[in-house]
């Protein structure tokens, strides 16, 4: 099966018999047709009042680490090539090389108005947590680094600062939205009881907290509770959930404990290394077979189906693994093979 969304190209006979000059085609030759890219046409809106995306963001945690500029700026023309508009990275991701990397590309590219950045704060050691003073710091140091005056999506992540009172970091994110350096808030790490909480201070004012970005996959699927369902369900957020394929595990790469070595990367997918894992991998490498599609393309296709999921959030170490990352855009599984896949993980 090709790659969904691979850029058209297809031939037609010509129309004119003009004699050629030396060294033209012969007039009779095919006419090549390029069109824009397929997925172009496929968007989905980011939360009430936001902009509509490709239903998978692209993110920037391996630029700066595992991967290196050239090879980063590859995988972002690839995925542009392909049809995406949304990328995601972080404050704290490879120290800020990430947003540098992203910033490097997106001027040389011209594609600052095309492409809706998120970026997600708190962590940075320099500025750490959502207090006031280092919310508008970090999101200047932001700015500074992807080299832009805006960030469309501005998550706020609770897992860094559990002591800032969310009234202040709701205020901060107030000026930061007035003065159009973020244009859209998202969270991570809130707990349904914040967010109800958030919703009652945006009627007081404060902007809404659009878009909810949860650890969501098939392995993880205790992650997105009821409790969080429902209030994004109720909240009309949209869901945009990190660590899609587990640190890559669900790629079906990476099967046997050898392969990660004792890297961090090697420790995070000795974690889904057991029977349960196994047991996931076999299911999706069924499915795959079944519909010509590898097994990175399948899990991703299982967790655009899960309701109230708006566009995943996932890494790619290549431009061939954007493409098979795209694949399970266009995949359609049925109710038995979900119904598999959910019980192989539990």
């Amino acid at each position: 099966m090709a790659a969904f969304g691979v850029e058209s190209t297809h031939t037609v006979p010509s129309p004119l018999a003009a004699a050629p000059e030396a060294g033209a085609p012969h007039p009779s030759a095919p006419i090549p047709v390029q069109g824009p890219p397929l997925g172009e046409s496929v968007r989905v809106p980011l939360g009430e009042g936001g902009p509509t995306v490709f239903p998978l963001i692209l993110g920037g945690a391996e630029f700066g680490w595992n991967v290196d500029l050239e090879s980063s700026h590859d995988i972002l023309d690839r995925y542009v090539e392909l049809g995406g508009n949304a990328l995601h990275t972080a404050d704290s991701f490879a120290g800020g090389r990430s947003e540098h990397i992203i910033g490097q590309w997106l001027h040389s590219r011209g594609l600052r108005d095309d492409v809706v950045v998120g970026v997600r704060v708190g962590g940075h050691p320099d500025n750490p947590g959502l207090g006031p003073v280092n919310l508008v710091r970090a999101v200047e140091a932001s700015l500074t680094r992807l080299g832009t005056d805006r960030i469309d999506v501005l998550y706020l992540d609770a897992t860094a600062d559990e002591t800032t009172a969310l009234e202040d970091t709701l205020a901060t994110a107030e000026w930061l939205v007035d003065s159009g350096k973020a244009r859209q808030i998202g969270a991570i790490g809130y707990a349904a009881a914040q967010l109800v909480e958030a919703r009652i201070f945006a009627s007081a004012g404060f902007p809404r907290i659009t878009v909810l970005d949860v650890p969501f996959n098939v392995l993880r699927r205790h992650e997105f509770d009821d409790d969080l369902r429902l209030v994004a369900g109720a909240q009309a957020m949209a869901v945009t959930p990190s660590h899609a394929l587990e640190h890559g595990f669900l790629s079906g790469r990476h099967r046997t404990r050898a392969r990660g070595g004792l890297s961090v990367r090697g420790a995070q997918l000795a974690a889904s290394l057991n029977r349960r894992g196994t047991r996931t991998l076999r299911a999706l490498d069924a499915v795959g077979a079944q519909l010509g599609v590898p097994d990175a393309a399948v899990a991703l296709a299982w967790l655009l189906a899960q309701k109230l999921v708006t566009a995943p959030i996932v890494n790619a170490y290549a431009p061939e693994h954007v493409e098979e990352l795209v694949q399970g855009i266009g995949v359609h599984l049925s109710r038995a093979q979900l119904s598999d896949i959910a019980r192989a993980s539990e």
